[in-house]
């Protein structure tokens, strides 16, 4: 046992006592900045640290005076919500000369500042990097000019920096998302969404200009979501004669009963001798070889405003606390260091490395080289662009391979956003890989009614965008039909199937696999995709659906909020949907900033209620308005939400008063987000590919027989990477009388949660990010 105390590093060890930290935001603006500053202010109170706000950036840090003012815990309340930066954010002439860091370091040594936190892109944090390795000989300087003591320099000797990037266009190596990308993708979304009803109306053809001088991630991935004909960014130009390529692809789109066209640009795109591509060249070319009715909108400015989504709320939440952790641990032989994410997991890397392989995508683009300039890029940037490729061009029907395989895909469970894009690009996959694609309507119901027929590629042009499940689904297991579905197999011959859905489809699939000892027509390669609002599926940090979920709830809870402004103190208890998982309500209250959660998976009893209320009143006789309580909704069943509204209400007489809410189906309805649309369509991708190669592994003497493990899998993220795992495997980590997976990582964000609520709590920070070095250029084959 004393071993197991040893390897968890606990948090309280790390003390701030003493210490004392600055934290701007510098370069552009970008959604999320604020949930960042809220957590680097919050965590650093936590930890008995003084905090500061730098406002206007390096200029302010450069001026001093009030610009530079001790921030408190109730200074950053109701930010959270805020798009752009509170704290104020300027391009900095004077911080690049010597003279103005001078001034800066001075600023700094009066207040005893040697902790600085910087959120801005990499022309920022190279600043940064610079000032750090100035600081002993701008010391001196100031010492040798009398403007500070030997004393002062003396206790000020060591500046430790920590970055967070701050950037709408994704153009940073070594992260996978940065603060902001998320949110602009969704204000991009929410445009083409609005245009693709007026161009469908009069079968227009769009040109769409995104942000993205030197990196085409919003416009690749914007593509990517709607289902755009044709993208142009920087780091793909295109080859001589594009233009004709061009065009016939939209005419061959307008023949296959399409009434609109969407062409995105980022606004960088160059051809292949690096002349720019303007959004006028590309209407003017549309107009003049096809005549069509074309109209161009640039997104501009719209891009970096409005509300920060929940992803990018909660990922500036978790990078702002490891921030905060990283200055605690930082020494004098560390190099100064980035937080950044790297699929699901926080990690820390080395800051100039970053940059450095932030210039030489540059470099390599200026030279030509494009192929590097992707891979350098990173993996998040480069599965993308494959993706895109897979699913871009329809050749004429002769040129695809002929497989002879059916593959069969249906969705099953309660539907999420999402599952629409899943299936087309499953279908679009497996129709340029040479398999025959059939769809199922209503899930295994419809599989043993034999409700079975082919779909092609016109068939799911448009479906991205739409929520809900367009082939319909039912939440039947097969269990109890396995003859009718071993019967329907036979009679159409399917070779695979793709499984689309919640907790059942991962049943599901695993009733199948267990039929194959007595129904050999089981005996077929099958995955199953997860996707639920509820991410309860074991074998994936993530489902398709649970992002527009998310982002439901925070928006209501924003709007909740914000409906008490203006009266007295107020504290709404609202029930989240998740059926016994509580990752809605937990990570909902992250990103809403909510006061308590309340789950099954943490179980509490009456003296916790009574804490959390004496919590909250003595929260609320500051100058705090509004509080926020989520309940999932089966957390507990005598706790009922109306039992917490009544005892609040009883409790909070005379401090504040209570609404309630139930927030209901709202919450799986609507668009899905990008994020899931993006998500639906590689993790769709990657398993057609899979399937592909079990249906080649299994094929003999004239047909498929496939009874491993490893051909009945779920895919899924786990931390870093995607995997398929054995369904059999997957069942001793689930625990079925509840629906849940029996280990659930984000369990370690509710502490989290309740340290920026102002509780006092144990936080395991053995699991944070250790310095790593930057992975560079790997291997081309990944699978």
């Amino acid at each position: 046992m004393a071993k197991q105390q040893d390897t968890k590093k606990l948090f309280e060890d790390l003390s701030g006592a003493g210490k004392s930290i600055g934290v701007l935001t510098s370069g552009g603006d970008a959604q999320g900045m604020n949930a960042a500053v809220r957590a680097v202010v919050r965590m650093g109170i936590y930890v008995g640290a003084k905090v500061y706000f730098i406002h206007e950036g390096y200029q302010g840090m450069v001026d001093g005076g009030d610009n530079i003012e001790e921030a408190s815990w109730e200074s950053v309340s109701s930010m959270l919500q805020v798009g752009g930066t509170v704290i104020g954010s300027a391009r900095c002439k004077e911080f690049r000369s010597h003279e103005g860091r001078l001034k800066a370091a001075h600023q700094l040594v009066l207040r005893g500042i040697t902790n600085l936190c910087v959120i801005g892109g990499d022309g920022s944090l190279t600043g940064a990097n610079l000032f750090r390795e100035e600081w002993s000989g701008l010391l001196e300087e100031l010492v040798r000019q009398g403007l500070i003591d030997e004393e002062a320099a003396q206790n000020n000797s060591e500046l430790h920096i920590v970055g967070m990037v701050g950037s709408i266009d994704n153009d940073f190596c070594g992260t996978d998302m940065t603060i902001g990308t998320d949110s602009a993708l969704h204000r991009i979304i929410e445009v083409v969404d609005a245009i693709m009803t007026t161009a469908q109306s009069h079968q227009r053809t769009f040109v769409l200009e995104v942000m993205g001088r030197h990196c085409g991630y919003l416009a690749l991935v914007s593509a990517l979501a709607c289902g755009a004909d044709w993208v142009l960014i920087p780091e793909m130009p295109p080859e001589d004669g594009w233009e004709e390529h061009m065009c016939q692809k939209l005419s061959e789109n307008r023949a296959d009963k399409k009434r609109l066209n969407i062409i995105i640009v980022a606004e960088g795109a160059i051809d292949c001798h690096n002349k720019p591509i303007t959004t006028n060249h590309i209407k003017e070319l549309v107009v003049s070889c096809l005549g069509f009715d074309t109209r161009v909108t640039i997104l501009g400015h719209v891009q970096r405003g409005g509300t920060p989504s929940a992803f990018d709320r909660i990922l500036a939440s978790r990078m702002g606390v490891e921030a905060v952790l990283a200055l605690l641990e930082a020494s004098d032989s560390t190099p100064a260091c980035v937080v950044s994410l790297c699929g699901n997991q926080a990690v820390r890397l080395p800051l100039m490395e970053c940059v450095q392989m932030t210039q030489d995508v540059q470099k390599s683009m200026d030279e030509k080289n494009f192929e590097e300039a992707v891979r350098l890029r990173g993996r998040s940037f480069e599965n993308n662009l494959n993706t895109y490729k897979l699913l871009s061009y329809h050749k004429a029907d002769s040129e695809l391979p002929n497989s002879s395989f059916n593959v069969a895909v249906l969705n099953v469970g309660a539907p999420a956003a999402g599952m629409n894009a899943a299936v087309r690009s499953a279908v679009r996959v497996g129709i340029k890989e040479g398999h025959k694609m059939f769809a199922v309507n209503d899930g295994f119901e419809g599989f043993y009614k034999g409700q079975i027929k082919e779909i092609t590629w016109g068939d799911v042009a448009g479906w991205t965008g739409q929520g809900g499940s367009i082939l319909g689904t039912k939440r039947t297991l097969p269990a109890k039909h396995l003859d009718k579905i071993a019967e329907q197999i036979r009679i159409h011959n399917i070779n695979a199937l793709l499984v689309i859905g919640g907790f059942e489809a991962f049943e599901c699939l695993l009733q199948l696999y267990e039929a194959r000892t007595s129904h050999e027509d089981f005996c077929i390669p099958m995955c199953v995709l997860p996707a639920t609002i509820s991410n309860n599926v074991p074998g994936t940090d993530l489902s398709i659906g649970a992002d527009t979920s998310l982002n439901a709830i925070v928006e209501t809870c924003d709007r909740i909020k914000q409906s008490a402004s203006g009266t007295k103190r107020r504290v709404f208890i609202i029930e989240t949907m998740g059926g016994y998982c509580g990752y809605l309500a937990s990570v909902g209250g992250l990103a809403a900033g909510a006061d308590t959660v309340y789950i099954y998976e943490e179980p509490f009893d009456i003296r916790d209620l009574q804490s959390n209320v004496e919590h909250l009143t003595e929260k609320m006789k500051t100058g705090i308005q509004r509080g926020l309580v989520l309940r999932n909704e089966n957390s507990n069943e005598n706790f009922t939400t109306d039992f917490i509204y009544q005892l609040y209400s009883e409790e909070g007489k005379g401090v504040f008063d209570c609404r309630k809410n139930v927030l209901g189906h709202m919450q799986q309805g609507g668009a899905p987000s990008p994020f899931d649309r993006n998500f639906g369509t590689k993790i769709a991708a990657k398993a057609i590919q899979w399937i592909s190669r079990k249906l080649k592994e299994s094929y003999k003497n004239g047909k498929v027989f496939a009874n491993t493990e490893d051909t009945a899998c779920l895919l899924g993220m786990r931390r870093r990477t995607m995997a398929f795992q054995p369904v059999v495997q997957l069942k001793d980590e689930t625990d079925f009388a509840h629906r849940i997976p029996k280990e659930q990582w984000w369990l370690k964000l509710r502490p989290l949660m309740k340290i920026l609520a102002k509780y006092k709590t144990s936080y395991d920070v053995s699991d944070s990010g250790q310095l790593e070095p930057v992975t560079r250029v790997r291997p081309k084959k990944a699978d």
